[in-house]
């Protein structure tokens, strides 16, 4: 039986032209990160199964790649339960791996501790456009902050590169998981129902208001908690005006210094930002991780339809690895998508070095040969790239090709 050759379903192999995108994004990412005092770091692709399934990915948990034992540990016979036969999985994000990694090194870090981590990331999810079960994620976060700095460099370090990328007119979408509680709780909804109703608010910008509302009384929640929570959304306006709304309106169950600081968040990123966007307060946004605990944010392009990105504070979750809360906040871009996006139309990687091609004949006697290397490395150290290939019977097929790879220049050498 003939081996596959296509690659396993929701995964895809990268073609040249496709490639030098990626390479000249991922430099830019990490020239523009490094300017805001970020530094690289890395972790392993395979997480401890405890650690994956703690509760914090939401439903990414659902879609984990789990890795049987091996070797005398794994023993099919005796398994009575799946933990008998798992002990790891392929991280689905680069959050959970981060965590654990500051928890063991934290006394080697600076603080804070200002991370860039890039890698592939896994999960079994149904693929679409724009969406794979391996595909690469670019996380910046920032440990050990307690204050809004944080979430104000991450944004604008984020956007930032997105300017630099030529993306023009997106919006960040911002929110805080306390105000989301703060209205469900002055609505009237019991504190135990708060995730059902958010799972049914995050799905507003697919049913509006309306929709919200009939799904709300089929779970059986009280008509007038429904009416009092909707009539919230209408009053809010998507701005700092309207996070100033809530402090005041929700001021029984909303402690006014989170609207407050979400106020500063958005007046200081729409003051200092140096890309063409806007940042607008959304009350309906979630986020679906549970591990976020403070302000969220995501980022909106019409040109895709959805979220390219997106992060929020987390200070809860170091403490599940040492037993001690520690700041963090995060801001990921869905580096995949953005790539995509690029690809479509029709992006050229800026500054490229020039590609020049030689052309030799077929058969070159070895002096000739030498010559002709010597020249092309005397090229490359000028910052050419040159490409040396056997001349083919159809020349002008093969120069098509060759410029379809980027070379502008060619040079034929015959004997």
């Amino acid at each position: 039986m003939a081996l596959k050759k296509k690659p396993v379903t929701g995964m895809k192999d990268i073609l040249p032209a496709e490639m030098a995108v990626r390479d000249y994004v991922i430099r830019l990412i990490k020239d523009t990160y490094g300017t805001f005092g970020f530094s690289s770091m890395e972790t392993p692709c395979v997480e401890h199964i405890e650690n994956l399934c703690s509760k914090q990915g939401g439903e990414n948990e659902k879609l984990i790649f789990k890795i049987l034992k091996r070797g005398e540990k794994l023993k099919l016979s005796e398994a009575q339960c799946e933990g008998d036969l798992v002990d790891g999985g392929l991280r689905y994000d680069l959050t959970v791996p981060l965590s654990r990694y500051y928890s063991n090194h934290m006394n080697e870090l600076p603080s804070p501790f200002k991370a860039l981590q890039m890698g592939n990331v896994w999960r079994a999810d149904r693929p679409q456009r724009g969406r794979f079960r391996q595909f690469m994620q670019c996380d910046i976060d920032i440990l050990g902050e307690p204050t809004i700095l944080a979430e104000i460099e991450l944004i604008l370090a984020t956007t930032t590169l997105l300017g630099k990328l030529d993306f023009q007119n997106f919006t960040i979408r911002i929110n805080d998981r306390r105000i989301l509680k703060a209205m469900a709780a002055y609505s009237g909804f019991p504190a135990e129902s708060f995730d059902t109703v958010f799972i049914i608010l995050d799905k507003m910008d697919k049913i509006g208001l309306e929709g919200v509302a009939e799904e709300l009384a089929k779970e059986g929640f009280a008509q007038q908690a429904i009416d009092t929570y909707l009539g919230l959304f209408k009053e809010i306006t998507p701005d700092a005006a309207g996070v100033a709304w809530c402090g005041e309106k929700l001021s029984g169950v909303l402690d006014k210094k989170y609207a407050e600081d979400l106020q500063t968040i958005i007046n200081s990123v729409d003051a200092v930002k140096s890309a063409d966007f806007k940042i607008a307060f959304d009350p309906t946004l979630v986020r679906g991780m549970s591990y976020y605990t403070g302000p969220i944010f995501e980022i909106a392009m019409d040109e895709f339809g959805g979220s390219v990105g997106g992060g929020g504070r987390y200070d809860e979750m170091i403490g599940k690895f040492t037993g001690q809360d520690a700041p963090a906040c995060g801001f990921s871009i869905g580096f995949e998508r953005i790539v995509m996006l690029l690809l479509e139309r029709g992006y050229q990687v800026p500054g490229a070095e020039k590609r020049k091609a030689y052309l030799i004949e077929k058969n070159m006697p070895a002096d000739r040969l030498l010559e002709i290397l010597k020249k092309a490395e005397e090229e490359r150290r000028n910052g050419c790239q040159v490409n040396v290939a056997v001349m083919k019977k159809n020349k002008k097929f093969q120069k098509e090709q060759l410029m379809q790879e980027g070379y502008q220049e060619f040079e034929e050498f015959f004997k």
